[in-house]
């Protein structure tokens, strides 16, 4: 008689494999979009099958596809991306939808108010959560000159997380965690009238990393789901490209 080895984590597998999964992570290349002042990645073949191994080399900067940023990547003397914690990468996920209103108004700069409006619907935003901020500006991905979205003067216009929303959630709400689809964490608009990413200097402060370039947040839920945030571990990092993705609930 066959004996059939199980346990709570062998249980647990088993649950959240019957799920549904979603991949929140772009597939990039040499033409995807990327931030202005980065050199778009190259690949090239060392060997392939005719050498009896199919080989690559990869060049991009740290922060290309969809990526996550560790404290360092602002901030001077704090965490670099081998230093986060293997639990700090697996979180609750509460997805904020403000689509229609990107879409409406490419300044889009989440507020307070947006806020509290998303928890009137859903519940007050518990602590030790990553927040994702849907603006299904990832639907324009790959088209670089779409994703830029530049007006007539050649500034882009890109939607983005305002500040005091920022403090709101991790000093209010106590959340671990932020994300989104862009290639920033501010506002086009912020960034162009502070001549800074404050919001990003702030979040990444909290001892903290972001995900940023995420994808399909249009199908998730407002709350239930949780993010996994698969990345290698690549010496004194400020960043790398990172395998997001949900379990649904």
């Amino acid at each position: 008689m066959t004996k059939t080895l199980t346990n709570e984590v062998l249980e647990a597998i088993q649950l959240v494999k019957s799920k549904e999964w979603v991949d929140l992570t772009h597939t990039f290349g040499k033409d995807s979009p990327h931030f202005s002042a980065f050199d778009a990645a190259e690949t090239v073949t060392l060997f392939d099958h005719d050498d009896g191994f199919f080989a690559q080399q990869f060049t991009f900067a740290g922060q290309y596809g969809t990526h996550i940023d560790a404290p360092i990547h602002f901030v001077r003397d704090t965490r670099y991306l081998e230093e986060l914690e293997l639990k700090e990468l697996v979180l609750p996920l509460v997805v904020i939808d403000k689509s229609k209103e990107a879409a409406e108004n490419h300044d889009f700069t989440l507020a307070v108010q947006d806020i509290l409006d998303f928890e009137a619907e859903h519940g007050e935003i518990e602590g030790g959560t990553f927040v994702a901020l849907r603006t299904d500006w990832s639907k324009r991905w790959p088209d670089k000159e779409a994703f830029d979205n530049k007006d007539a003067d050649g500034n882009n216009r890109i939607p983005g997380w305002g500040l005091e929303a920022l403090k709101f959630l991790f000093e209010e709400r106590k959340v671990k965690a932020v994300g989104h689809e862009t290639y920033d964490t501010d506002s086009a608009i912020d960034f162009q009238k502070n001549n800074a990413l404050l919001g990003e200097y702030y979040v990444l402060e909290q001892d903290t990393y972001q995900i940023e370039l995420l994808t399909n947040l249009d199908k998730l839920p407002a709350k239930g789901a949780v993010i996994f945030n698969i990345v290698p571990k690549p010496e004194k990092a400020s960043g790398f490209p990172v395998r997001s993705f949900a379990i649904l609930p």
